[in-house]
């Protein structure tokens, strides 16, 4: 019997599941730290094993893919500011002015890097290009995101100078430290690893959804459904649709029209396209007033949970498509 095509695929069917779970049974207290702990691990090995899996020439033409990067760089720190400043007149009645700051706020930040290299992964995209790509934008972000938030998002002093310096050892030691790792042993277990992609896809999907249930359990627990009005959520719900379909549309136009094959094209989408939730919420601690930093997060909270459960569609499609066919852009089609 064929699966029929309006149900949605297993994985988009579990990432609904765990966001499910999270909203009725959120991880607290020693639970949450355990699977903070759990997810922590599971991004290490997936960086593990994809270092194993990556040749050496293969991560060479990925540092020297300077084009696609450069985009990456644009749409994150360029494209998103610009998008927020622009539709603020016609965004800005559907919430309030604290949320519309957090949507400010989440434009500027540095894209996210595991779940961007796991959708990725599961495209079929460019991998090499994708790990080089999200991680120099959070060791960026760093230090760009602070000026953004002066110069964008309302009047902020540079306070966040250690938080920077913890990012970056928090960077280095879960990603690029195990990353590393499995490069070097790569003689001994790239070619296990490579007869098993079931390994691979198993870490991709299962990080995933791990993010997704600790993220969404600590939105719960902070009041994701007290802290605002339910027409100002709706609304929210509809300010970050917005700013991520124009965000997803508008790289892979340009993926498009400056001659970017398939596979980089997905890199692209998905790296162009993600704000870090992990980097996110410390800096805010810094950056903004600790009564301020509930409702300049929501957004980001929000956002992020979305960038996940439509990124993991287009993960899919990909997958399932041919190298000619463009999912955001069909999909746009379809909906017309």
């Amino acid at each position: 019997m064929s699966r029929p095509r309006f149900l949605p695929d297993n994985f988009t069917l579990a990432l609904l599941s765990v966001v499910t779970l999270a909203s009725l049974l959120p991880a607290s207290g020693r639970l949450a730290h355990f699977f903070e702990g759990l997810t922590t691990v599971a991004i290490g090995l997936l960086f593990f094993l994809h270092g194993a899996k990556l040749s050496r020439e293969a991560i060479v033409n990925g540092l020297m893919h300077w084009r696609l990067h450069l985009l990456v760089f644009g749409s994150t720190f360029v494209l998103f500011p610009v998008l927020g400043l622009a539709l603020k007149p016609f965004l800005l009645p559907l919430v309030t002015p604290e949320l519309y700051t957090g949507v400010l706020y989440l434009c500027v930040l540095p894209a996210t890097v595991q779940s961007a290299i796991a959708f990725t992964a599961m495209a079929r995209g460019n991998m090499p290009a994708a790990i080089c790509s999200a991680s120099a934008s959070t060791l960026l972000g760093v230090f760009i995101t602070p000026v953004l938030v002066n110069l964008v998002v309302l009047p902020s002093g540079g306070h966040a100078a250690s938080s920077s310096l913890d990012s970056i050892g928090r960077i280095l030691l879960q990603l690029m430290v195990p990353f590393a790792a499995g490069h070097l042993l790569r003689p001994l277990v790239g070619k296990w690893i490579q007869r098993r992609a079931a390994v691979l896809k198993f870490v991709d999907q299962g990080s995933i959804l791990l993010v997704v249930y600790t993220a969404f359990s600590a939105a719960v627990i902070e009041g994701l459904w007290k802290q605002v009005p339910a027409h100002a959520l709706v609304g929210l719900l509809v300010v970050c649709a917005v700013v991520l379909g124009l965000a997803l549309s508008l790289t892979t136009l340009l993926a498009r029209k400056l001659g970017f094959d398939t596979e980089d094209e997905i890199t692209i989408v998905f790296c162009g396209s993600k704000k870090s939730l992990a980097s996110g919420i410390p800096m805010a601690k810094v950056l903004f007033a600790s009564h301020a930093v509930g409702a300049i997060v929501l957004p980001l909270m929000l956002f992020h949970q979305m960038q996940l459960m439509v990124c993991a569609v287009l993960a899919q499609r990909y997958a399932r498509r041919g190298r000619g066919e463009t999912p955001v852009l069909k999909a746009a089609e379809q909906a017309k």
